[in-house]
């Protein structure tokens, strides 16, 4: 029920969308109201998200250590995986965040024989889901040109970059195979894996249908259904400047995968799938491990609050120790 539910929910707004684009006024509704809708959802509940983390107090100076802190000067720090300067957190930031670093150390553990614990190389996991977001991006990119007069020269780059192993009319675009394959993947993982699936919820699985929904609608559009391509381009470019007008028999597998677009947009926010923001806002990673050179003290101290020191504890509750039988510095 974890995989079923998730997948009966994207098929109902799948049927909610294509009865919508039949009935007077829905095109409408989807193509124009929609989408400011989603897109205001969007913004405003991803800043509301970075806001709240962002005022969260850290008290403890936490970052994730990977590697040899700094110490004495013989021996060598590890500056990526263990920081202790703006630089070094700038720099592991950045490969956390183009190239997954992270997942890229993952290891998996396994019992042999023995009985032993080995661990080993996993890297499926870190190479699908770069290839995931990037192709991912862009997807988002090419579809620029739908909504910019002129179209930004990069676009046109990216187009040509990706149908560059061109097969047949019109242009096959690799990154539409490989994100089908590598969410395909993501999603094979979770049910193959008997301890992936163990911890997988419907959150989990109802993004990645969600996400291959869109991506079915999008090349069900490119490759085997009819649109007005001209229509669309109108739509769309109304919207970026404010002027949106549904016109001619666009098709109504556009207005499903702009349903499903928009209800994507909708959901991001209070999912999972914030850890794009997330990332940016994790003491873990965004801190420097510098606790050895400076005192880190929680600027979120109340200054009413004074330290407690264990020898005032112990003067206070001495008496209550030495009953309870605890061990006390003083008799």
């Amino acid at each position: 029920m974890r995989i079923l539910n998730p997948l009966i929910a994207v098929l109902a707004l799948v049927a909610v969308a294509l009865m919508a684009a039949q009935v007077p006024g829905g095109q409408g509704l989807i193509g124009v109201v929609l989408p400011y809708l989603a897109f205001a959802i969007f913004l405003g509940g991803f800043a509301h998200r970075v806001k709240t983390w962002a005022k969260s107090p850290v008290p403890f100076r936490i970052p994730t250590t990977c590697g040899q802190a700094n110490s004495l000067p013989w021996i060598k720090q590890n500056k990526l995986d263990c920081p202790s300067t703006k630089a070094g957190v700038i720099g592991r930031m950045l490969l956390e965040v183009f190239l997954f670093r992270s997942l890229f150390r993952n290891t998996r553990a396994e019992m042999h024989d023995g009985p032993k614990l080995v661990y080993g190389s996993s890297k499926s996991l870190w190479l699908f889901g770069l290839l995931f977001h990037y192709t991912f991006l862009v997807i988002v990119l090419r579809h620029l040109r739908l909504f910019m007069d002129p179209i930004p020269a990069f676009v046109g780059a990216l187009e040509f970059g990706d149908g560059f192993m061109q097969i047949g009319v019109p242009v096959l675009y690799m990154t539409d195979a490989i994100f089908v394959g590598a969410i395909t993947f993501l999603f094979l993982r979770r049910v193959v894996l008997p301890n992936i699936r163990y911890i997988s919820l419907p959150a989990d699985y109802f993004p990645l249908f969600l996400i291959l929904g869109i991506a079915i609608t999008g090349i069900l559009m490119r490759y085997v259904l009819r649109v007005d391509i001209v229509s669309i381009k109108q739509l769309t470019h109304g919207l970026a400047t404010f002027s949106p007008h549904v016109v001619g028999e666009i098709g109504s597998i556009f207005f499903v995968h702009v349903f499903l677009v928009c209800a994507l947009m909708i959901y991001f926010p209070f999912s999972k799938l914030m850890h794009a923001g997330g990332v940016f806002m994790s003491p873990t990673r965004n801190m420097m491990n510098n606790s050895r050179m400076v005192r880190h003290i929680n600027p979120w101290n109340d200054p009413n609050i004074k330290p407690h020191s264990y020898e005032h504890y112990e003067d206070e509750f001495r008496e209550f120790m030495k009953e309870a039988g605890l061990p006390v510095d003083k008799e």
